[in-house]
């Protein structure tokens, strides 16, 4: 291509891998001090909610108990994945993106990186409810392995689904709303035996990427642990993830432009 006299050539396209190892350590280091308090709060609201639960469930290492240490420690991703991601991309939108539109970087490293930033806020708690559960309900620690695929795979569904309610919102408080809805369905839904639920609330549970990564991580916790149905459960998560991270990148463009 030849190029103009006077004319200065446009620098290369930044490329997706790169920008999203820098928007990740970007957002990672704004967000540390006021993201840490939160993870507290999910953490000691998950182990608060098994303690409760101890006395409902049938006693041992029964489905009961793998059911709500599962459902706990999931927990802890639905409350920052989900809620607080939904939060910031309302509040990020009703700004115009002023920020993030003006950097030189595909959208979808902007999407993938901050919520794989807010993603790994909850790994330390996710481990603390877990190993707190399984030594509060005597199941065993040689399962925990698992949360290696379940904090990823979950969270990156959970992830795009709360970037995706926030940027879809017409205001940051409809964001807000939708966020914490999120996380109460995550609770209600994920935390509760499945068995003890009405039947419509049972269909409604088939809906909750969620309950994919609490079923296997459940599963995981029992006696003799089912590889396919572990792979098939994390496979859905592994789905949702990929649809609702393509869903946001999505609406953050059309946010981004209009």
């Amino acid at each position: 291509m030849t190029e103009v006299p006077g004319e200065v050539p446009l620098a290369p396209a930044a490329r997706f891998l790169p920008s999203l190892a820098a928007v990740y350590r970007a957002q990672l280091s704004r967000t540390r001090v006021a993201r840490v308090p939160l993870l507290f709060v999910a953490t000691f609201q998950s182990i608060g909610i098994m303690i409760l639960m101890r006395g409902v469930v049938d006693g041992g290492a029964g489905d009961e108990a793998r059911a709500v240490v599962a459902g706990s420690a999931v927990l802890v991703v639905a409350f920052v994945a989900l809620n607080q991601l939904a939060q910031y991309f309302g509040q990020l939108r009703a700004t115009g993106l002023d920020h993030y539109a003006t950097l030189p970087v595909p959208a979808g490293s902007v999407v993938l990186g901050v919520a794989a930033a807010y993603a790994s806020f909850t790994v330390p708690g996710v481990v603390v409810t877990a190993v707190t559960g399984a030594l509060l309900y005597q199941l065993p620690l040689g399962g925990l392995w698992l949360l290696i695929a379940v904090v990823p795979l979950t969270g990156a569904a959970l992830a795009g689904l709360g970037a995706a309610l926030g940027l879809l919102s017409p205001r940051p408080e409809l964001a807000t709303l939708c966020g914490q809805l999120g996380m109460s369905a995550a609770l209600l839904l994920g935390v509760l035996p499945a068995a003890r639920l009405p039947e419509p609330l049972r269909w409604t549970r088939e809906l909750l990427p969620s309950s994919y990564g609490v079923d296997a991580l459940a599963e995981m916790f029992g006696p003799r642990p089912d590889a396919a149905l572990i792979i098939g459960h994390l496979g859905v998560c592994a789905a949702v993830g990929v649809v609702t991270l393509a869903l946001a990148t999505w609406a953050y463009r059309r946010a981004a432009t209009r």
